[in-house]
């Protein structure tokens, strides 16, 4: 069932928006960001509300003789259109997540496998690249620590465009994979994994920082050796001292890394903020895709049979080739659809 009294408070905040937009009133970007998020409801609930109104009208004509036929196959037509406009409605209703058209940081991290767990990491941390590049998103590389064969052993990224963190947040988790590693000469296949981390980036006024719980240490860059060694102490490593989280940036000016220090900082703290909030209604929401625990192996990359599961959904694909080539639009899009229907059915509990 429909609230009518929802779709009357969209209605009017609807008009109240247009309004303000074309008298020139209020905050004009965050007028026109509201009206273009409103725009697709209201077109959804217009729809439904006009068959809901011919419907009823047809249905009156039932009991006129000389419209009766007419009146009824229109009936027949207007009730097989109307379940699948009000389930429009419907998905137009179901919450946002205030962070989705965030820009987000991307954290991955090899796990257990050793030196093949840091390869898998860097085939992560290229594969995400390639779909960022795809989506026309910029990926900015804030840290990146390299293993002695050229595998990951730490990766953060901040990747920037529209619904970004919409599109990567259900990324985050445990990644298995399971091939025959460059390093093994006896051709077994073995297992390892690499973690994600996918925070919504936080704006000042999300999370507020006090300066007294900071230490900032300056440090030299590491770099390749040779001529290109970094000799200045441009490196810079931020402590929040009450939750013990560590950021370090190593771009060749000082200034830069503490601005980008501190906004993966701010992020990281958001992201713990959001997180102690989804535990508190968890009893409430046990509908959400995965949980939300990075600790749980959400997918699993098998080489030798080019097969791609994704545990939380139970999807299986065979195009693991491309799949690691960035292409994870068929993923995403079942995993968002799962999380819908999940919302859509505690909408009508």
């Amino acid at each position: 069932m429909i609230p009518e009294d929802r779709l009357e408070q969209i209605a009017q905040r609807f008009s109240y928006v247009e309004a303000r937009l074309a008298e020139g009133g209020g905050d004009p970007v965050a007028l026109a960001r509201e009206h273009a998020e409103l725009r697709p409801v209201m077109a959804a609930i217009d729809r439904w509300r006009r068959l809901c109104a011919a419907l009823a009208e047809a249905e009156a004509l039932c009991d006129d003789p000389e419209m009766a036929a007419l009146a009824r196959e229109e009936v027949d037509r207007l009730r097989a259109e109307l379940p699948q406009a009000e389930q429009s409605v419907k998905h137009a209703l179901l919450p946002r997540d205030a962070a989705d058209a965030r820009p987000a940081v991307l954290e991955i991290r090899p796990g257990t496998g050793g030196e093949e767990a840091a390869l898998f990491a860097g085939d992560l941390l290229r594969m995400y690249q390639r779909y960022a590049e795809a989506k026309g998103w910029r990926v900015e590389v804030v840290e990146l620590a390299e293993s002695d064969l050229g595998g990951v052993r730490e990766a953060v990224v901040r990747i920037r465009g529209e619904g970004v963190f919409a599109r990567l947040k259900y990324e985050s988790g445990v990644h298995r994979v399971q091939r025959v590693p460059a390093t093994e000469s006896g051709g077994r296949i073995h297992t390892s994994a690499a973690t994600v981390a996918v925070l919504p980036e936080a704006a000042e006024v999300d999370v507020a920082i006090d300066p007294a719980d900071l230490r900032i240490d300056t440090m030299r860059a590491s770099g390749a050796g040779g001529q290109h060694v970094n000799t200045t102490d441009s490196a810079v490593r931020v402590t929040h001292v009450p939750t013990g989280l560590v950021v370090t940036s190593s771009e060749k000016s000082q200034h830069r890394n503490r601005e980008i220090a501190l906004e993966v900082l701010r992020a990281r703290l958001y992201d713990m903020e959001r997180r102690r909030a989804a535990e508190a209604r968890a009893s409430e929401r046990r509908a959400q895709v995965g949980g939300g625990d990075r600790s749980e192996r959400i997918r699993t990359y098998n080489f030798p049979q080019g097969r791609l599961t994704d545990h939380r959904i139970n999807l299986t694909l065979y195009k693991l080739d491309q799949v690691m080539q960035g292409d994870l639009d068929e993923v995403i899009d079942a995993l968002q659809a799962e999380a819908q229907a999940a919302q859509l059915a505690e909408m009508e509990e």
